[in-house]
This record gives structure tokens, sequence and C-alpha cells, in this order.
């Protein structure tokens, strides 16, 4: 399946018109919010009867993202209460559910005041504490139990979370003796089990596989413990974006396909998912005004305005970024223009570190001084990781190309 459309055209009509409005060397972010409609809206709507799609909002919480997924996910996922607060100003209704490891009191506490619908638990200490907060306020909390599950045969990728020791998760060997724990705590509701075990994963039928196993333990699990009352298992998100081979994604549509034929074996619980950096990657770009092209040795260099610290996804992950020259015919200087044709070049930003590089030895037709550099794949995991405010150089612009009325009332 290859990636969702990049609307290139659309985007640099906008990068145009901003960098003849800036003052100094553009750097920008710029979010094509009819593009997440769509793909967000793909996504919803291709999943069969018993499964939901909930945000991530770790991936991206800026309030136009939120408000465009708002309408089209189930609800959205929060992992701090600072991302509670956030999404509870802007959204009061909207359903949400709380992961993520070692939440403090406070969080515990404004998750049971906020209406979390419910709180993904990391540990027999987590229950413990969360018992006593919704004891103190007369109210019974609504619990999934994280579990690290050992999978026989699972298929590792490049982020692991579970499956073997980790900070996450309640071990599985640990389980019976939480279970047995709640059974005396009936101011804790046990609705069932989280498990998120992998990020990155590319492999459609390798996630269809690890789904299947997640529902095959917990059927073993309400027949063992007597645990008829559970109504949902939440399978992670975990489904990645492949920034090396972008025309090879991840397939959604036979995943899709695969969930229809899994879905038998849900036995009446509703499967949630809470994906994020799968649902808005695809609709951000990263802007950089080249400030200089040169050359050291043998290497050419496009040094750029902005860098790491506004875009660490490259860094992050791994990987040479890929990105398009946009080309910009005016030039302000009375001499000459620096630049490179059919070459290869690395893409850096302005800090004092040779970690601060984008792309690697990319090949471009032409890059120029004055020209702009263009990452896709930027509207997850982008500006949100970023270390903002080493050396203090200012923060990008954040421009949203509106959704298209007419397209979303279609």
């Amino acid at each position: 399946m290859t990636a969702p459309v990049l609307r290139w055209s659309h985007v640099a009509d906008h990068l145009h018109q901003a960098l003849a409005d800036a003052g100094a060397p553009l750097s920008a972010y710029v979010y094509d919010l009819e593009a997440l409609r769509a793909h967000a809206a793909t996504i919803a709507g291709s999943l069969p009867p018993g499964f939901e799609l909930f945000y991530a909002i770790k991936a991206n919480s800026d309030l136009p993202i939120l408000q465009t997924l708002a309408p089209l996910a189930h609800g959205f996922e929060i992992s701090s209460g600072g991302e509670l607060a956030w999404v509870r100003e802007h959204f009061v209704e909207v359903p949400l559910i709380f992961s993520g490891p070692g939440k403090t009191d406070a969080e515990l506490a404004g998750a049971l005041d906020l209406g979390v619908e419910a709180l993904h638990v990391e540990s027999q200490h987590e229950l413990e504490r969360l018992a006593w907060l919704a004891r103190e306020r007369g109210v019974t909390a609504p619990v999934l139990l994280r579990v690290n599950l050992a999978v026989e045969g699972l298929q590792a990728t490049t982020l692991m979370m579970g499956g073997k020791p980790t900070p996450f998760g309640i071990a599985g060997d640990q389980l019976p003796a939480c279970l047995a724990w709640l059974r005396a705590h009936p101011e804790i509701r046990l609705r069932g089990f989280h498990f998120h075990l992998m990020s990155h994963q590319l492999d459609a039928d390798a996630h269809l596989r690890l789904l299947d196993a997640y529902l095959r333990q917990v059927g073993r699990w309400r027949a063992q413990y007597g645990l008829g009352t559970l109504d949902q298992v939440n399978v992670g998100g975990g489904i990645g974006v492949n920034y090396r081979e972008p025309q090879r994604q991840f397939d959604w549509a036979r995943f899709a396909e695969g969930l229809t034929a899994l879905s038998a074996r849900r036995d009446g619980l509703t499967v949630r998912f809470e994906c994020g950096r799968y649902i808005t990657a695809f609709c951000g770009y990263y802007a950089m005004e080249v400030i200089d092209v040169k050359h050291a040795f043998d290497r050419a260099f496009a040094v750029a305005s902005g860098g790491t610290h506004h875009f660490r996804t490259p860094y992050a992950q791994g990987h040479s970024h890929p990105f398009r020259v946009l080309p910009v015919a005016s030039w302000r200087y009375p001499f000459a223009r620096p630049g490179v044709r059919e070459a290869r070049v690395s893409v850096v930003g302005q800090l004092c570190t040779p970690k601060d590089i984008l792309a690697h030895d990319a090949y471009v037709d032409s890059v120029r001084a004055g020209d702009l550099v263009v990452f896709p794949y930027a509207g997850a995991y982008a500006w949100h990781i970023s270390h903002h405010d080493f050396l203090r150089h200012p923060h990008p612009r954040h421009c949203y190309l509106p959704v298209e009325v007419a397209d979303a009332a279609a």
C-alpha cells in the first residue's frame, strides 16, 4: 500500500507566500488538515463493528489537529496530567483513556475528577494508590491492566516496549496477584486488558498475528479467572511510518480486512486502538530556508534555518529523512548564489553539534542558498519531541491549511 497522497502543490503554494512574508530566513511547520481529515476518515471508516479508534495525542496535540480528529475518532488517549488538562479545556465530552507509566497521585486524582473513561494501570502499587484515591471520593475507578505479555514468536520492531524486561506494564507472572487483590477491592472496576508491546510496526500480517495472540490470551484469562464482566481490550497503537522507503507503508487496507476475520475472536469485547504516528505523520511538513551551501573535503552541505531542535524525527529514528527542494527564484544579495547541481548533499541545521543532520548524502538535481528544503511525514513526533530551546533559536511558524468544507460535507 502506498502512502496517503501528499499534496505537494497545495503546500508549496502556501510556503511561497510564507517566504514572501518572512522578514528572516523561514522555518515552518505546515499541516494539511484536509489530508488529515481524509486519512483519518478512511481509517476509522474501515474498522469493522466492535473495533474503535482512539487518537494518541502524544504524537501531536496541537489544537487544530485535535479539532480535526475529534469528530472522526472514538476518543483520545492521553498520557499525562498536562494532556488531560489540555484536552478537557477544549473538549469537555470527548471520551478519554489514560495510559502511561509513572502516574502521580495528582494525575490519578485528576483522571477520576475529570471523567476519564478508563485508566490503564501499570503496577499493583499504582492500583493501590488509585483505590485509595477512589475511596476518598466515593467513586469506582474503571481500569484496564496493562500486561507485559510474553508472546511466542513475537516479531521484533525497532522499538519494543514489551515481550521482554521493560519498565512498562505488569509482568505476566504478576497478573494472578493483581487479580486476587482486585477481588477484594470493589472501588476498582476491571474493564479489560491493555497491551502495547511494540511500535514502528510496518508489517500488516505480523500485526494481525499479534492481535490474534492478544485476543487468544484474554480468552484464556477470562475462562481461568472467571472474568465474565470484561468489556474491552486495548491493543495499543504501534503502527509505524516508513520514513526510509516512503512508498512502502503499512498496508492498512489488508489490515482492516484481516480485522474482520479476527472479529469472532473478540467474544463480545470491544477492541480499541490508540494510534498516533500513523494518523498524523502524513499531514505534516517541515520547511527550512537554505542559508548556505558549502563543501567540506569531498562532501556538500546545505545549511538551513532550523534543525533537530525543531524536527528531531530523523535523529530519533536514526534515518536520513526524505525531502524535496522547493526552488525560489529571488535572491536578495548582489554577490554569487552558492549551490550545487546533480550532486549528493547533506541537509543540516544551525546547532553547534555534528548530530544536527536531517538528511544524509541525498541526491538533488539542484539546491541553492535561498531555496526551501521541505520534509514530509512531519506531522507526528516531530516538533512535539524536539528540544525547542537549545541555543535559543526562534521557534518555527506553525501553519494549518484548513479542511476543505465542500469535500468534508460530501
